[in-house]
């Protein structure tokens, strides 16, 4: 009987994903053809998907799709490790909170009492108040820095002070103030940082190896690192592409381990996430207790929160070079996804969350209508005619508003950094106007023109756009920085 009953669950759960994988878009009512993941991952330009579901706070099942290297043909395993990015920060505050818990810091504490070896140089930015641990977690301490592109293998790595520091060999700024701590929040990696320095000022030993004895082993999360790269894990490390050309080096270094320096798989992301899901009952204590990861989720410390019709769901993404992820998990009710790729676009990653939602019945999550993504419906034309791909935008603006996404300024951005990447300087600034009449008040759509424009050594169009950023954003960095560069090379 106990067999019989096995049997009929494994049916049932292989019927699912053969549903999953043969139309996506399921939940989507609006369209009248039917997505297959394989069609998707190939409009997406993704050569890896691998998936674990959650449900009832079990691993449902696991799946990987694709190629891990395309050139040696290796194919994707559930065992092949991912970058998860920006996924880091999730299980950093995990090592954070639980110092916390020990009594070993305090959460609301100024972080300069446990900074040994450097202190934060506040200045008048921070008027006056103290950043806290739990500012940094929850991207409210009001310092510098979004992200980290990393570094190529073989490349001289820099120390965590000379990243927060922004001193060479870091290629990232300095960390530092911005506003007022606890003011607003505004994702920072740097803030980030900071963290792992205080971590290991506390605990006096390197990051990974505190992560992995506290919180990796502990979670069972086996095949997971924060080595940069993993030790012996060669044939198992996924090959990253961006655009579809492989990374040189395969893969980028990040020495951001707290903010970006996790290899994982999603099987072990999804020990993470129950984990979690159970903390928050009370049926599990292996990092935190139930009261440290009550405070967690409702102070979005390593987590974003959101609130579907009174249904909580905590969640992260993130993108590395040449890799995107996420993962989802309900805080009631045990279930959840993690999709990690070794791609560049995170749109696929969103159709695959929202496909798994649909077939386990998530509740309260909100079902979409997808709207394609304009700058890969007119990449081919812009590639072998940019005017006429440009054209081509206009035509489906006019006559499809409604199916394309219109409305989201990086779909036309990612396609000009594209063009600039591969040296096609003209085409992406075309593509970069484009996006400036589509969006005339976002600061970001005059910096992106300016930079390709200074590239280009076109120093007074450059100068123009970036006099832009400042006028509708006058506290960007990088334009008041670049703007001093073009004005020494114009005195030359």
């Amino acid at each position: 009987m106990m067999f019989m009953s096995f049997n009929t669950f494994a049916q049932k759960v292989n019927d699912k994903i053969k549903f999953f994988e043969s139309d996506l878009i399921h939940w989507d009512q609006s369209k009248s053809k039917k997505w297959t993941l394989k069609e998707r991952m190939a409009f997406y330009n993704a050569n890896t998907v691998s998936i674990a579901v959650i449900k009832d706070y079990k691993i449902e099942w696991v799946k990987a799709y694709g190629f891990a290297d395309v050139f040696h043909k290796r194919v994707a395993t559930p065992q092949t490790l991912f970058q998860a990015a920006s996924i880091s920060k999730s299980i950093n505050s995990l090592g954070i909170l639980k110092l916390v818990q020990e009594g070993k810091l305090g959460l609301d504490d100024d972080i300069n009492n446990y900074l040994k070896t450097w202190k934060f140089p506040y200045d008048s930015l921070s008027n006056g108040k103290k950043i806290t641990i739990a500012n940094l977690l929850s991207h409210k301490a009001g310092v510098s820095v979004g992200g980290f592109d990393g570094y190529e293998e073989g490349s001289v790595l820099p120390t965590t002070i000379q990243i927060v520091d922004g001193q060479k060999p870091a290629n990232s700024p300095a960390v530092r103030s911005m506003f007022e701590p606890g003011s607003k929040a505004e994702y920072s990696g740097g803030g980030i940082i900071i963290s792992q320095l205080i971590l290991e000022s506390t605990t006096g030993k390197e990051y990974e190896n505190y992560m992995l004895k506290n919180v990796l082993i502990p979670l069972r999360m086996k095949s997971s690192s924060f080595n940069q790269p993993p030790k012996n894990k060669g044939t198992l490390l996924a090959t990253g592409y961006v655009n579809g050309k492989q990374v040189k080096g395969n893969y980028h270094i990040y020495p951001e381990k707290a903010a970006a320096g996790l290899w994982s798989t999603p099987t072990d992301l999804a020990k993470y996430l129950i984990d979690a899901q159970l903390s928050l009952s009370g049926k599990s204590n292996k990092v935190l207790n139930k009261e440290m990861s009550v405070r967690r989720i409702a102070d979005n410390m390593g987590v974003f929160v959101s609130d579907f019709k009174g249904t909580k769901y905590f969640a992260h993404d993130g993108k590395n070079e040449g890799f995107v992820c996420s993962y989802m998990g309900s805080v009631e009710g045990g279930n959840g996804v993690v999709v990690m790729t070794n791609g560049d676009n995170i749109k696929l990653v969103y159709e695959i969350v929202t496909s798994i939602a649909g077939l386990n019945h998530w509740k309260s999550y909100p079902f979409e209508s997808v709207k394609e993504s304009v700058s890969l419906s007119i990449k081919k034309a812009c590639e072998k005619n940019i005017d006429k791909g440009i054209e081509l935008y206009k035509t489906l603006k006019k006559n499809k508003p409604n199916d394309y996404n219109f409305s989201d300024e990086s779909e036309l951005n990612t396609l000009g950094y594209e063009f600039m990447q591969d040296n096609k300087i003209d085409k992406a600034i075309k593509i970069f106007s484009l996006n400036v009449s589509e969006f005339p008040t976002s600061s970001n759509v005059y910096d992106s023109r300016g930079e390709a424009y200074f590239n280009k050594k076109d120093y007074l169009l450059s100068k123009t756009d970036y006099l832009k950023v400042l006028e509708l954003d006058p506290a960007n960095q990088n334009a008041k920085e670049i703007l001093l560069k073009i004005e020494e090379v114009l005195r030359k």
